[in-house]
């Protein structure tokens, strides 16, 4: 088996981006019930009452903001949204449901950070947060959506598509770290050699297998695509709290097509 120790790569992720790394930080792995059944599973950073919530894209997890912790250097928690990371057995109606996936990290964070915080959302973080704000606004001190709105298309969604689509096992670990370096051009072999860790477990034969959940086998990042998202919109248009709005100028997941105004 693969060693692993999830607080085991802080030191190399600082060091990858240039980051004073003066220790290693205060994180733990919590889980917070949010109904008889199902578990959330969260990264909780620093010992205050936590500022900001971060969420994740599909098909990723709470260590996909690892180095924007070591930056911040604040109280956080970043979240598994359900069937995702050790969330993986959450969700009602399939994970890639922005409003199920509200409702659930609402249940969390009445726990986790009671008196709301900054919501950070990414992809389908970003929508499940636009229904967060409309669910629970009281949860929801301010919004930043980052390269997503409710327009997004099979188009927009191609790339992502192409990789998280992909098989659903992988005979050893060099398999699933060449197919991740050939969809990945631009990142480092080390940087998602770590990420495959953290999204990833091995089986007892020696396979691996990514954590988060099919959607009753379908292919991921169309079941996203499929779901009718004009309601976001509307919530959206009915959110009160700051906003702002992040837009990743080489992803091609926002366009200026007309439809993301």
């Amino acid at each position: 088996m693969v060693p692993y120790d999830e607080m085991s790569f802080f030191a190399e992720n600082a060091e990858e981006f240039g980051l004073e790394f003066t220790g290693e930080p205060i994180v733990e792995r919590v889980s917070v019930p949010v109904d008889d059944t199902r578990s959330i599973s969260a990264l909780r950073w620093g010992t205050g009452a936590p500022e900001f919530v971060f969420l994740h894209g599909g098909g990723q997890n709470a260590h996909t903001w690892d180095t924007v912790a070591l930056a911040l250097g604040r109280p956080m928690v970043a979240l598994d949204l359900p069937g995702h990371g050790h969330s993986g057995d959450a969700g009602t109606t399939g994970p890639t449901d922005p409003w199920a996936n509200a409702a659930d990290v609402a249940a969390a964070m009445t726990s986790l950070t009671p008196a709301g915080a900054i919501v950070v959302g990414m992809s389908l973080g970003g929508l499940s947060a636009i229904a967060l704000g409309d669910v629970a606004p009281e949860l929801v001190r301010a919004l930043v959506i980052v390269d997503v709105t409710p327009g997004v298309t099979p188009a927009k969604a191609a790339a992502i598509a192409s990789f998280v689509n992909g098989p659903e096992t992988f005979a050893d670990f060099d398999a699933i770290l060449a197919r991740t370096v050939e969809h990945n051009p631009t990142r480092t072999v080390a940087s998602l050699r770590r990420g495959i860790l953290h999204n990833a477990r091995q089986l007892d034969d020696g396979s691996w297998v990514w954590r988060y959940r099919r959607p009753n086998g379908a292919a991921f990042a169309g079941d996203i695509v499929r779901r009718d998202l004009s309601t976001l919109w509307d919530a959206l248009g009915n959110n009160r709290a700051p906003l702002l709005f992040v837009r990743g100028t080489r992803s091609g997941s926002v366009v200026d097509d007309g439809d993301e105004a």
